[in-house]
């Protein structure tokens, strides 16, 4: 398929921050591995705050290990920068920012201490998972296209964990949080209505 011919455009790759020896691709991979690396230490600092506001010891427990895998993926990351020879840095990540923003306004948007709460947090959790699961898989597949085979190992690595967490979280969720925030919400009604009741004498 033709494509474009830019070679009239006035610019070169060097003015684009792009070095000659360098394709569009491997620059493109290096971008997407500074936004995940801005993302994954935001994450640290958010799963510290999500952890202290969930209800359950289990979910508390989850947002702990998670915390300490993130460790190793930010590390693993540093790894993989290494191994491109290219210095590890952060790029703004809009969408870690705004799942992270999301999560702290459920955190004030629900009644501490209630299974509700976990409930919410659980999704907002899962939100953040399946972008990261989304992004490592694309980075694993653009490592092996380039046949950066060890890099690639590296980033399946973390993928893989990405997706246990997200199970895990499904599992918590779906083996009594939910349930158990559905009955707390039918006993506050149930008190609603026999307050407005006994107003009503």
């Amino acid at each position: 398929m033709a494509t474009k011919n830019n070679s009239g455009s006035g610019t070169s790759n060097s003015a684009n921050g792009q070095s000659n020896n360098e394709s569009m691709l491997e620059k493109f991979f290096e971008d997407q591995l500074k936004d995940i690396y801005y993302a994954e230490q935001q994450l640290l600092k958010a799963l510290e705050e999500m952890k202290a506001a969930a209800t359950t010891e289990e979910l508390e427990d989850a947002f702990d290990n998670h915390k300490k895998q993130t460790e190793r993926h930010v590390k693993r990351l540093e790894k993989v920068f290494d191994m491109i020879g290219v210095k590890a840095q952060g790029k703004k990540c809009e969408a870690m920012e705004g799942l992270i923003k999301e999560a702290k306004s459920i955190i004030n948007e629900t009644k501490s201490g209630t299974m509700t709460r976990d409930a919410a947090l659980i999704i907002a959790a899962q939100k953040v998972e399946h972008y990261e699961i989304a992004t490592y898989g694309g980075l694993v597949q653009l490592a092996l296209t380039m046949r950066k085979r060890r890099a690639a190992d590296l980033l399946e690595k973390t993928l893989n964990e990405e997706e246990d967490a997200d199970q895990l979280l499904t599992y918590i969720a779906e083996s009594h949080i939910n349930f158990d925030a559905e009955e707390e919400d039918a006993e506050v009604k149930e008190i609603n209505s026999m307050t407005e009741a006994a107003s009503a004498v």
